[in-house]
């Protein structure tokens, strides 16, 4: 409605004072759908029962009056209720219709707000990602020239545990060999050894 925006319309139906009486709304408009439905079936059957008056030959004017009066007041009520049933119904309608559309302006506002800090927040993470590629190749390069150097190292660790590894076995060969020549030389002490005795 052009009287307020409906975040104004919001804030009255969701005050106490019409929360309370909300509370017990439903039963009010029962109560009062089913007087007015009482009043347009009354003024229905009003109708229905002056309508139907047949004109005789010795009826006054006055009695004639009377009953185009009651058929008048009849029509009339039968009219007032109607429009009231058809208005009460369209106001509730129309109430149920203003608190939605305020709910969805508030939730539009809200998610508008979010879109634009997303955004914001995309738009920084952007800039510094501009600025930490730059950087980030810097790194790349210094891990790459790190990589080779430790490659070398490493092939440079293999030859020498290699070297190692075969130096270990040539003398553990030449280990071998001394003992058996110590055993034999011990043999030949004890076998000379026993012979001077």
């Amino acid at each position: 409605l052009p009287i307020a925006s409906p975040s104004r319309w919001q804030k009255l139906f969701k005050s106490k004072f019409l929360a309370f009486i909300y509370g017990q709304a439903s039963i009010y408009f029962m109560v009062l759908i089913g007087v007015l439905v009482l009043c347009l079936l009354d003024a229905i059957r009003e109708m229905q029962k002056y309508s139907n008056i047949e004109p005789t030959e010795h009826q006054h004017l006055d009695a004639e009056m009377q009953g185009n009066m009651r058929l008048f007041r009849a029509q009339r009520n039968f009219y007032i209720s109607g429009f009231a049933l058809f208005l009460l119904i369209v106001i509730r309608k129309l109430v149920q219709m203003i608190s939605e559309l305020a709910s969805l302006y508030a939730q539009s506002e809200a998610n508008l707000r979010q879109a634009q800090s997303a955004s914001a927040t995309a738009k920084t993470l952007l800039s510094q990602q501009g600025e930490g590629d730059e950087k980030n190749k810097k790194v790349v390069e210094d891990l790459r020239s790190q990589v080779s150097v430790l490659e070398k190292e490493l092939t440079k660790e293999k030859k020498d545990k290699e070297a190692v590894k075969s130096q270990a076995e040539s003398l553990n060969k030449e280990y071998d060999r001394l003992s058996e020549e110590y055993s034999k030389l011990q043999k030949k002490l004890t076998i000379a050894g026993g012979d001077k005795k």
